[in-house]
């Protein structure tokens, strides 16, 4: 018996690294998934591959139109969503903040913040209907400090931190909890593949090496705070944040004497 038997989850950026963990995590706990993404090939792959508890369905997450598609589907097909995960998102080339194009900006806040917002209000009525959920946000570790280059993404995380808080005091009489993880450095094309416009891939310009965890973060680690986080054994937490990161955010570890 998995710790999702009957509920019904609904992820974000699904075909991507970590989303594709969180989906298959999910559904091996025996919820069943709606698989939401741009990429309809990956998509409907992934979904099939995982059986009748899955579905794909397309949703560019800055669309509230396809919010309400998405939500309409799932629950047409499985149930009203009882779980949210707001796991799109994206990252961009490296740029001052002095040369950051005013488009970067606006497309970067309408994904990673405006994205997860419209999630929230589509999936929170059916929530409230049928006696409670959880959302959970995924952030970076990037919202806890600043980083040089990356000005649009560190201040969309932040604001997505306030978001996270804000929608857990106005949920919670509701039933609903709404909790935020906040990666590190994770092992995903995000960082691994080469960036927008030709640039080299964030991995060449950083090294785990001085840190506590030496190492780059595996998608299933994520995954498995994220089923803690959604289940019921965190039934006591809302509004908080989850920082992953192998103490990143803390700085360089002690030498070896």
């Amino acid at each position: 018996m998995g710790r999702f038997d009957g509920q019904v989850v609904l992820v974000t950026g699904a075909t991507g690294g970590m989303g594709a963990s969180h989906v298959r995590a999910l559904h091996e706990e025996g919820a069943a998934v709606v698989v939401a993404a741009r990429d309809e090939m990956q998509g409907r792959a992934l979904a099939a591959g995982l059986g009748e508890r899955a579905l794909f369905t397309p949703l560019e997450v800055t669309d509230e139109r396809q919010w309400a598609a998405a939500a309409g589907a799932a629950e047409e097909r499985f149930g009203p969503v009882s779980v949210l995960v707001n796991n799109a998102g994206i990252q961009h080339a490296p740029t001052l903040i002095e040369g950051a194009d005013p488009a970067l900006w606006e497309r970067t806040f309408a994904v990673n913040v405006t994205g997860a917002a419209l999630g929230i209000r589509a999936v929170a009525p059916g929530m409230r209907n049928r006696g409670g959920g959880v959302v959970v946000n995924v952030g970076s570790v990037m919202a806890h400090g600043g980083t040089p280059f990356f000005g649009p993404y560190v201040a969309s995380k932040w604001a997505l931190r306030g978001l996270t808080r804000t929608a857990a005091l106005e949920l919670a009489r509701d039933g609903v909890r709404v909790n935020a993880i906040h990666p590190g450095v994770v092992e995903t094309p995000l960082i691994t593949a080469p960036g927008g416009d030709g640039a080299a891939p964030i991995i060449d310009s950083y090294s785990p090496a001085p840190f506590a965890v030496p190492r780059l973060a595996q998608p299933e680690e994520v995954s498995r705070l994220l089923l803690f986080l959604a289940s019921p054994d965190a039934a006591f937490a809302t509004g908080a944040e989850f920082v992953l990161d192998g103490g990143l955010s803390l700085g360089p570890a002690l030498a070896t004497v």
